[in-house]
């Protein structure tokens, strides 16, 4: 199939390995071209604009920053919209509210295409190997549609409801992930003046009631870091946590709900990206948290 992929960041890029890797013929836009010169060596076409992506393609993935970004490749001038669209399939994995993504969907059934909103849990090596949790929204007989695709770089793909209820479920996996790396980071400083070695403390955690499955994944990194101070390879960068726990408190608000450990967690967040850690990834935040001056 020819898949059109716009957005290449980290995980858009990796999900263009991944749909190369398994024999789609891609074409793919990225506001700074540069980064689509690793794609494009490898044999994908680059399209000029958001436009001609969408005619160059049968489905059409987008993976974007947030929902300003969302509008601007979508409806701006040689965007997605402009483009004959009709009877093609939209897979939209950007992290942002249900709102946006239920508006958006309206935009693309007027014009006659498909859409679904598929947003994405794991990081980029997870989406290499075909290993993510899709958290999925839209008509069944659509997920259905897009479901081949989707296979292909998701191990599990949970169809929550209509558009706007994979976005829910996004928000919702992702809070407490984000948070626990906070009180990971808390915790640490409790017991760091035993001297005790990192990776035992961690594997310890780990093995306990409140080990969360983060550490199973990425606990040696974390414990790296902590022991090193050395900057981990970064997947999920501090500033994108932020943009995340600043959609899920909004998302709270406009349900009613107050979210008070995100909020705090933000203001942390926050202050490690005035520290200039908002380029390293989440699992430096225990080491932010704990080597940060006291008092």
């Amino acid at each position: 199939m020819r898949i059109g992929i716009a957005g290449l960041g980290r995980m858009g890029s990796a999900l263009a390995d991944r749909l190369r890797e398994v024999g789609h013929s891609l074409v793919v836009w990225n506001r700074t071209p540069e980064k689509a010169v690793p794609i494009v060596d490898a044999g994908a076409a680059l399209a000029r604009s958001p436009a001609e992506l969408a005619e160059q393609s049968e489905t059409i993935i987008t993976c974007l920053t947030d929902a300003a970004a969302i509008e601007a490749v979508y409806a701006g001038k040689d965007g997605l919209l402009a483009a004959d669209i009709q009877g093609r399939l939209f897979i939209e994995t950007s992290t942002v509210r249900p709102e946006t993504q239920r508006g958006l969907a309206e935009r693309v059934r007027a014009k006659n295409g498909v859409f679904i909103e598929c947003a994405v849990s794991g990081t980029t090596g997870p989406a290499r190997q075909g290993r993510l949790i899709g958290l999925a929204g839209g008509e069944a007989d659509d997920i259905d549609r897009a479901r081949p695709i989707l296979e292909q770089f998701c191990r599990r793909i949970e169809h929550a409801g209509p558009v706007g209820a994979g976005a829910s479920l996004k928000l919702a996996v992702n809070l407490p992930l984000v948070v626990y790396y906070q009180a990971l980071g808390e915790a640490y400083a409790l017991c760091r003046h035993l001297g005790l070695d990192p990776e035992r403390l961690i594997d310890l955690f780990a093995d306990t009631s409140g080990g969360a499955n983060i550490l199973k994944a990425r606990g040696s990194i974390i414990a790296a870091t902590l022991r090193t101070g050395d900057p981990p390879p970064v997947t999920f960068d501090i500033d994108s946590v932020r943009k995340d726990l600043q959609t899920m408190i909004a998302e709270g608000k406009a349900l009613g709900f107050p979210l008070p450990v995100t909020e705090r967690a933000l203001e942390i967040y926050d202050e490690a990206s005035r520290s200039t850690w908002g380029d390293r990834d989440a699992t430096s935040m225990p080491a932010f948290w704990s080597g940060r001056k006291r008092g």
